[in-house]
């Protein structure tokens, strides 16, 4: 009987520890990793799975506590696959309750300007769960872009560059609505579809236009002219004659120089031989040069070439003749150049 005293002592601060412990466990920080802020994934491969990634992760100290702890608020049944964002220093109660109720990570997808399908792909497969060849399947199957009121050809005209957020896990039919509400949204602002049809073009050829333009050049006061000199050419029912999309029929966008060889690639998007405009876009112009498509002046230009300077800027020209001398300067100083640089 003369130990009992001190047994119960020893048993009182043995439960005073594992309250303290378990205190510190459920409420006080759990996580250990050094970033303000920590990611991760659940795939749907069991929470076992999951404890080792977040002890590999430093996100939990005690595999044992965050499991039993997860049964007791039935996480297995509640959570589904995503990311999920965390900040330094949550306590193991706090990340049972993202979990818990699935507060999934949101992610940017920043789109600016890409020029293929499989570029398109590869973005979205950097930002999303989604694998790019999954992605690229989709993005050529006609009967899965039907639902969006786009095909494979036109598909890219449903991005519209800017910043979107979504959850991390998102499907590709969810970003594709996505993409197409703000399509439509952006369409309808700033009276662009009137603007549009007051220069006889689809919004589709709009964006067609725009992604030709985008590739022309960087500086905003010539893309406006760039475009007129197109809708010239348009209404004309001239070749539009746009290096841009030689370069991508033949799907080289590193090319400095077009060559005449060049200029008999069968592909439709060849628009030295191939009348009107491409068949679909070129590139995600950015909504400034849409609007410099859709606001451009009206001239009487039907020719433009690099200036010799090699600024980046411009000749505009009402005349054949005209373009020639300025088109036969800029052909000399490149020469000049290539010289230059082989020697």
């Amino acid at each position: 009987m003369k130990y009992l005293y001190p047994m119960k002592k020893w048993i009182l601060l043995a439960l005073l520890v594992l309250v303290v412990y378990s205190s510190y466990t459920l409420f006080i920080k759990v996580t250990h990793f050094t970033t303000e802020k920590a990611s991760f994934e659940y795939n749907a491969g069991g929470l076992d799975a999951l404890a080792d990634s977040l002890s590999t992760k430093k996100i939990i100290r005690d595999k044992t506590s965050f499991l039993v702890l997860s049964k007791l608020f039935n996480v297995e049944n509640r959570i589904k696959p995503g990311k999920f964002l965390i900040d330094k220093n949550t306590s193991l109660l706090n990340l049972i309750r993202i979990l818990r109720n699935n507060q999934q990570a949101r992610v940017k997808f920043i789109l600016n300007k890409v020029r293929t399908k499989g570029d398109l792909a590869k973005l979205i497969a950097n930002t999303f769960s989604i694998d790019s060849t999954q992605c690229m399947q989709y993005l050529n199957s006609n009967d899965s872009l039907a639902p969006y009121g786009t095909d494979t050809t036109q598909v890219l005209s449903l991005f519209i560059p800017n910043t979107y957020e979504f959850y991390w896990s998102t499907p590709m039919p969810k970003i594709l609505q996505k993409m197409k509400t703000e399509e439509s949204l952006f369409w309808s602002k700033n009276n662009r579809l009137a603007k549009a049809n007051s220069i006889g073009l689809t919004k589709n050829e709009v964006y067609t236009l725009a992604s030709i333009v985008e590739e022309e050049t960087n500086y905003d006061t010539d893309k406006t002219i760039i475009a007129s000199v197109y809708q010239n050419r348009l209404k004309q029912k001239m070749p539009l004659q746009a290096c841009p999309t030689i370069k991508y029929a033949m799907q080289d966008f590193t090319l400095t120089r077009i060559y005449e060889k060049y200029l008999t690639n069968p592909s439709p998007y060849n628009t030295y031989i191939k009348a009107g405009l491409p068949p679909g876009p070129i590139c995600t112009p950015a909504p400034k040069t849409i609007d410099l498509v859709l606001n451009a002046p009206s001239t009487n230009y039907f020719y433009f070439v690099a200036k010799a300077d090699f600024s980046g800027y411009h000749h505009f020209s009402a005349t054949y003749e005209e373009h020639s001398r300025f088109a036969k300067e800029y052909q000399l100083k490149l020469d000049e150049y290539q010289a230059k640089k082989n020697k």
